[in-house]
């Protein structure tokens, strides 16, 4: 497991990076020219990532936490784009049944989805929305307090977006997103599965500095 330190240090540099770029584009971004046919996207944000507990998971509930995100749209026109998105680190999650902490694990997600992009491009405010498929690579379970090794398999579904830009100027805009992530994994212990389908079904909120080239 990381340890916390390492975790804070690596998560502060990563938003006091996204802080500097803020202010850096403030500064010297030119307003000259447009913002529409600009094919390629990139943001870089923070993101809570929060479980939903279900009744249904004999007990089980997972905590949320923050992790860095970064995301990369190829716009097919102003309005219509395909985003890959994803965590450049992991989000750290604990475990708990019946109210006891019963260990911890990690999840970095990643999806694939179509987006719709409202009013024109130089608007603003524009909000959108997406959908599409995701899946979280799990690591470092230390579930089962030190009897057989507990894992999950991999979370997949489907990925719902909401949010809304807001022009800087035609390069650089910032960005207030939520996303809702249909999760479902097994439990295993010792190799063999002792619960199908624990819902998971984390949503995120999240907010990021873009630019388009």
């Amino acid at each position: 497991m990381k340890s916390n330190a390492s975790v804070l240090n690596k998560r502060t540099l990563a938003l006091a990076a996204l802080a500097s770029l803020a202010v850096s584009s403030a500064a010297f971004a030119q307003d000259a020219d447009t913002a529409a046919g600009k094919r390629f996207s990139v943001v870089g944000g923070a993101t809570l990532l929060q479980p939903t507990n279900h009744g249904d998971n004999n007990g089980i509930e997972v905590d949320g936490g923050p992790a860095p995100t970064a995301s990369v749209s190829y716009n097919f026109t102003d309005n219509i784009s395909a985003e890959l998105w994803g965590a450049l680190d992991s989000f750290d999650h604990r475990v708990k049944q019946d109210g006891g902490k019963i260990g911890t694990v990690e999840q970095q997600p990643i999806a694939l989805s179509g987006q719709y992009h409202f009013g024109d491009v130089d608007n603003t405010f524009r909000p959108f929305v997406g959908l599409g498929y995701h899946q979280s690579n799990i690591s470092n379970e230390d579930l089962g307090g030190g009897g057989d090794h507990v894992s999950l398999t991999t979370p997949k579904g489907a990925i719902g977006t909401v949010g809304v830009d807001m022009n800087i100027n035609s390069t650089w805009f910032a960005r207030a997103d939520a996303r809702y992530l249909r999760s479902r994994a097994d439990v295993k212990q010792a190799g063999e599965t002792v619960q199908s389908d624990l819902k998971l079904d984390p949503w995120t909120v999240g907010f990021g500095i873009g630019a388009r080239f």
